[in-house]
This record gives structure tokens, C-alpha cells and sequence, in this order.
């Protein structure tokens, strides 16, 4: 993760969020899947094997650029099971969150010390039903492929690498965050909005710059613009790419890029094309201040994933730890507890498989094409107790969390994507100005 230096909660300004969003979607292994997992649990019907207790384990990252994320992740994963428990729990009994040395109260992020592969071992051999994490994308096999195989569902909060979609676990990999290439669709509606009939893209070399300038173009063509040109350039050689940019003279430029942001940048403002023109994709959007030329970012916007917690959700986060300054990945973090909590009351059944098998059914996604997910009415519900009510009065929960709206698809992947919109001042400093939602059926 590209983590940027932090100051305050991501609720109150936009300086601890910065890319650091971004960089989970950095897969350093092939994403073709080296877990011989087939099938789709997602969909599957399955016969109920658990114990009747609850166990939900977390996997936080050890070492990297993501691991300040930790706190915010275990802050969000203590309260959502509070708050079940607080509700009844499962079946009348806790919700017990593993590793015990990291659930305890006062307990922090410094407990998880072990790489992921070896978390999982011991989550399993603790007995974890579902499994919360990791944060960074390029973690995220390393987990799937000793869980899978064991029946054990893992749902990511913060993995947005577009090829975990297709990877081969069997359906038992879900996640709360949106896939890189979901902001492809929002990134376009904002040069749209503004009035801009043809649009280009400048995108850094590699798999995050193809896939999200892709989804840009594709989008941009659906609402009828000319996109003109999707131009690559490699870090710090991004002279020649402007310039080709610039002769096509479009409306908008989108730029997506993460460590060759700023260069690309520079040389956008240096060919001429800077302030409104540009929109910044989340691996670009940061504070540049000074770093470039005064005003070059003028009426520039940029997006970033997610939503500003409300009032409450922070009052909660800062109960379960006083200390926390930085909120990113809290809301989906509460939120993949909550599903694995409610899926397993829906299924009456804490085994791994039942919960994968009922996942998407209570996130109001993609449901089972037989069995009593496939055709009991749903009823929107906010909360863990909320949602219970829905069960006792036999219809299906349809989870809306604190990210929002998720509908897992058969994938697992969410349907529903919120952005925060910055736009930047004089000072090349960019500050909440809007939001934006992409959507897609389940």
C-alpha cells in the first residue's frame, strides 16, 4: 500500500487517506490461483456441520506500507462483535474473535506479528469459522489458498485487486471493498458532469493503470463521450505520453497512476493541460502542496473509496480504542464481521461452508438458484440485531452496513461502490467535495 503520512481521522480531512487506498491492489504473485479449489460455495447447499459457538478469526498484515491500517481494522472488528453480542450473539452464545491475545480488551494490532500464510495455520488450528482479512491484495492468496481447501470462508475489507475476482477459491474468498476497476464507471460521470465531450487517459504501465483505464474508456463510450486516447507511460517517463495526450485535445484527462503520479502530473501541467482538465484516479489523489507548480491543480478532481464514518460509528471506534486516529477500512471491517455473524444465523449453521453459502443471500446479492435463500422475501435491515428481527420473522436480511450498500455478487465481489470526491484549491491541496456511487446488478 502506498500509505501516506496521516494526521487526523479520515472523518475530518482528506490528509490520512491519501493513496494509501490504492496500494492493496498490488499483487506481487499471479493471480491465476496456485489452490485447487473448483466449484462456487457461494451457491453451493450444504448440510450443517458446526459446533454451535462462533468463532471469527482476523489475519492483519504484519509487515508493509499497510500495517498502520491494523488498528483501525481491530477497533472495527472488536465493536462489530460487541455490538452481536450485545444483540444475543449467535444461537445465545458469544462471538469469540480470534487470535484470543488480540481480542482482549486493550489489547492491540502489535499481537499480530506472523506472516499471513501462518496466521491462517493458526486460525485454523484454533478452529476459526470465517476469517476477517488481510488488508494488502498480494497477501490475499496466501490465506485463500491454506483456508479454502479447510472450507473456511475469508472476507477481505481492503483487497482491490481486480484479479482476485477469478481466483480460484472455490467461492470461498469474499470482500467489502470494491475491485480497482469498479471507480473506472465514476472517474468517466465526472468528466461527464462537467461538461466534457471527449476524454483521454494517461495511465501508469501495469495491471492497476490497464484495468482501471480500461473501465474508464469503456465507460466514458456508454454515456456517449469521444474517448479519444488511452495513452501508458512508465514511471518517471512520462514526457512522450503527455504530449500525445495533448494532441488530441480532449476535454478531460483522467490520470491513473500510483508512484508515477506526480511526474505524470508535471508533465501534463508542462504540455499545458492542468487544473478542471484533470481527474485523478485514487492511486493518484494526494496532497501535492508545493511538489507542483502553483495552482497546476486548480478545479482538479480526484476520487477516493469509501465513505466519512457518521458520528456514532466513530463514537463506537473510539470507545473500543481511544487512541485510534485513522478510520480507513473500519466501515468494511465492521461490516464482513457482521455478514459472517449474520450469514451464519440465516444458515442456523456456524460451519465455514454454510456461511460462504449464505453470504451473498444476507448482503442482498447474488442468490442460490434453489433451497429457501432462492425464494424467501427480503427486508433491508441496518444491523446486526435489526437483521435477527428480519430472520425471526422468516424473510431474509438484506445487510446495508456502515460502507454502505454490498450485494455480493458470485464472485464475491460488492455491487454497490461508494467514493468520496475531492477537488483541488489553489494550493494543490485537495479537500471532500461531493460524493458518488457505482452500481451494478448481482
Amino acid at each position: 500500500m502506498d500509505a501516506q503520512p496521516s494526521g487526523g481521522r479520515r472523518s475530518r480531512t482528506f490528509s490520512l487517506v491519501a493513496p494509501l487506498l490504492a496500494g492493496c491492489a498490488a499483487l506481487a504473485v499471479g493471480l491465476a490461483g496456485c489452490s485447487a479449489q473448483v466449484g462456487n460455495a457461494r451457491l453451493d447447499a450444504v448440510t450443517p456441520s458446526g459446533d454451535g459457538v462462533l468463532h471469527i478469526g482476523m489475519i492483519l498484515d504484519n509487515t508493509g506500507s499497510s500495517a498502520f491500517l491494523n488498528e483501525s481494522e481491530l477497533a472495527a472488528a472488536k465493536l462489530a462483535v460487541k455490538q452481536i453480542n450485545d444483540a444475543g450473539g449467535y444461537k445465545g452464545h458469544p462471538v469469540e474473535l480470534l487470535p484470543a491475545s488480540a481480542a482482549s480488551d486493550g489489547s492491540s494490532a502489535a499481537a499480530f506479528t506472523a506472516d499471513t500464510a501462518s496466521q491462517a495455520k493458526a486460525l485454523l488450528a484454533a478452529h476459526a469459522d470465517v476469517v476477517v482479512g488481510p488488508t494488502d491484495s498480494s497477501h490475499a492468496p496466501a490465506a485463500i489458498d491454506i483456508l479454502s481447501p479447510a472450507r473456511i470462508p475469508l472476507i477481505s475489507p481492503a483487497n482491490t485487486a481486480s484479479g482476485l475476482s477469478s481466483y480460484k477459491s472455490g467461492g470461498f474468498y469474499f470482500r467489502t471493498s470494491a475491485a480497482d476497476a469498479a471507480q473506472g464507471s465514476v472517474l468517466a460521470k465526472l468528466a461527464h458532469d462537467s461538461g466534457a465531450k471527449t476524454l483521454s487517459v494517461l495511465h501508469e504501465a501495469g495491471d492497476y493503470g490497464t484495468r482501471v483505464s480500461a473501465a474508464v474508456m469503456d465507460a466514458a463510450r456508454s454515456l456517449g463521450m469521444n474517448a479519444v486516447s488511452n495513452v501508458e507511460f512508465a514511471s518517471g517517463k512520462a514526457a512522450p505520453a503527455a504530449a500525445s495526450i495533448k494532441s488530441g485535445t480532449p476535454d478531460a484527462v483522467v490520470v491513473v497512476a500510483r508512484d508515477g503520479a506526480q511526474g505524470a502530473l508535471a508533465e501534463l501541467m508542462n504540455a499545458g493541460l492542468s487544473g478542471k482538465k484533470l481527474i485523478l484516479s485514487d492511486g493518484a489523489i494526494r496532497q501535492y502542496g508545493s511538489a507542483l507548480g502553483a495552482g497546476g491543480l486548480d478545479g482538479a478532481r480526484g476520487i477516493l473509496p469509501g465513505v466519512f464514518p457518521g458520528v456514532d460509528f466513530q463514537a463506537g471506534l473510539t470507545g473500543i480504542d481511544p487512541k485510534l486516529k485513522d478510520t480507513t477500512y473500519a466501515a468494511e471491517t465492521y461490516d464482513a464481521v457482521t455478514l459472517a455473524a449474520l450469514a451464519a444465523a440465516a444458515a442456523d449453521d456456524d460451519a465455514g461452508a454454510s456461511i460462504a453459502a449464505w453470504l451473498t443471500t444476507v448482503a442482498g446479492g447474488t442468490r442460490p438458484t434453489s433451497g429457501a435463500a432462492a425464494s424467501k422475501e427480503r427486508a433491508s435491515c441496518t444491523s446486526y440485531k435489526d437483521c435477527v428481527e428480519v430472520l425471526k420473522a422468516a424473510k431474509l436480511p438484506d445487510y446495508d452496513g456502515e460502507s454502505g450498500t454490498i450485494g455480493f455478487d458470485s464472485n464475491g465481489d460488492v455491487t454497490s461502490s461508494n467514493y468520496m470526491v475531492f477537488t483541488y484549491g489553489a494550493d494543490n491541496t485537495a479537500r471532500v467535495s461531493g460524493k458518488e456511487t457505482a452500481s451494478r446488478t448481482p
